[in-house]
């Protein structure tokens, strides 16, 4: 077994399908691949037409959400003994020769631990989450600030999204996106696979760091890409809003994972780097914005 496909899926039962229709299509017969999909306890039927549609799929159906890490971690017992682990979103959409090209790409670089496509949002526009460094202090306030905005090339303003580099070439990045992330099982062993703290959001920068502590490198591929139409279960990304069935109830519940994964991370990663008055100002700008982001929805 070459790589196994994790789909971890709350209430995206069209997405689901699209995708799964694609992954057939679209992975040639020179890479012997499975799909597991986790189903976080859909109430749209999604489970339902896994078992009818695609019988070969192996499902782990959930009775209640237990987050994206633990979904996750739920899916990868339920793998073979594959090389790769592709964690992908129900919201995505494969290309043809794809996941050929980037299984190919970490077979030739044996220090990556992960990897990520050119992920393409519906708009034309690059997925900017699938393309960060690391969310320190200054640089999450440059990013939240909209400073990082106004100097989009700067390497000392704009270190959230790594805005200096060339996106249309290979390089190193800090962290990708669990939308499309290409992880070698041997890597993902070594940090424990996913920290299920987190329950949505915040875990797959996580996971990029504790990947980079060890000594693992992290892959931008722009050779090849996805389509990710973005937040199809949340509800609360702009973009697809309106393709969104989340309820009040779980966007607010999601809204405040988003920003409390933050919280956890800098404990997790930086509290004992800086000043004890660096986390205050921390937690001020965090609460800040998570009830600003409650007011909108």
């Amino acid at each position: 077994m070459d790589l196994s496909v994790i789909i971890v899926s709350f209430n995206t039962e069209e997405f689901l399908r699209k995708l799964l229709k694609s992954i057939k299509e679209n992975i040639g017969s020179e890479v012997a691949y499975e799909v597991v999909v986790v189903d976080n306890a859909s109430s749209d039927g999604s489970a339902q037409m896994l078992t009818k549609e695609f019988p070969k799929v192996k499902l782990v159906a959930n009775k209640d959400n237990k987050g994206f890490s633990a979904a996750n971690n739920q899916g990868i017992k339920k793998t073979e003994k594959s090389r790769y682990i592709l964690f992908l979103n129900p919201d995505t959409f494969l290309k043809k020769g794809t996941i050929e090209k980037m299984t190919r790409f970490m077979d030739e670089n044996r220090d990556a631990g992960a990897s990520t496509c050119k992920v393409v949002m519906p708009n034309g526009e690059i997925d900017d989450a699938t393309h960060r460094g690391f969310p320190t202090p200054w640089n999450a306030f440059t990013h939240f600030s909209g400073i990082s905005k106004i100097f989009p090339k700067s390497t000392f303003l704009n270190g959230y999204y790594l805005g200096w580099k060339n996106i249309d070439q290979v390089h190193q990045i800090d962290a990708l996106s669990g939308a499309f992330m290409l992880v070698r099982r041997e890597a993902g062993e070594d940090v424990g696979w996913w920290d299920e703290d987190y329950f949505f959001y915040g875990e797959d920068i996580d996971f990029c760091f504790m990947l980079k502590q060890k000594g693992w490198k992290i892959y931008y591929v722009p050779t090849v890409s996805i389509l990710h139409h973005k937040g199809v279960s949340s509800g609360i990304k702009k973009i697809s809003k309106e393709k969104s069935t989340a309820t009040r109830e779980t966007k607010i519940r999601i809204t405040k994972s988003r920003f409390a994964a933050m919280k956890i991370f800098y404990r997790k990663h930086y509290a004992n780097k800086y000043p004890k008055f660096i986390a205050g100002l921390v937690t001020i700008g965090i609460n800040a914005k998570l009830w600003y982001s409650l007011k909108r929805i």
